[in-house]
């Protein structure tokens, strides 16, 4: 009785398709893989250096039913100008308030309260954003 092969002998025909499409997958997978990573890498940098104006809300309080008052720390560069918007919510999530605040200060840190007036009673605020001018 004579054993069978199942593979072609080792070296013999040169290399298979297969291994030849593997190949071509991985430098693909390879090339677009750091594509990708320097894509991500980029936008990451723009963001952290671009963004000039930064602000995050210390608190609101719900002064009646038509006013809340927002507390923001607002970091920026020195003579950067900018608005930040501020919204208010009702307990059903309806706005009842949106405010464009001019941040118009000098100095690189300013702490300040934002009087929103509200259409119906409120029970929520947040800062939507901050944009450099």
């Amino acid at each position: 009785m004579s054993a069978v092969r199942e593979q072609l002998p080792e070296g013999r025909y040169g290399r298979s398709a297969d291994e030849a499409a593997d190949r071509k997958l991985r430098i693909t997978g390879a090339v677009l893989g750091v594509l990708f990573l320097g894509l991500l890498g980029w936008f990451g940098w723009h963001y952290v250096v671009d963004n000039r104006i930064s602000a995050e809300m210390i608190k609101f309080d719900v002064v009646s039913a038509t006013e809340v008052q927002v507390h923001l720390e607002i970091r920026k560069d020195e003579g950067v100008q900018g608005v930040c918007t501020l919204r208010s919510r009702s307990e059903d999530g309806v706005e009842v308030a949106r405010k464009d605040v001019r941040i118009d200060d000098p100095g690189t840190r300013i702490d300040r309260v934002f009087t929103l007036r509200t259409t119906a009673h409120a029970t929520s605020a947040e800062l939507m954003g901050c944009t450099a001018r």
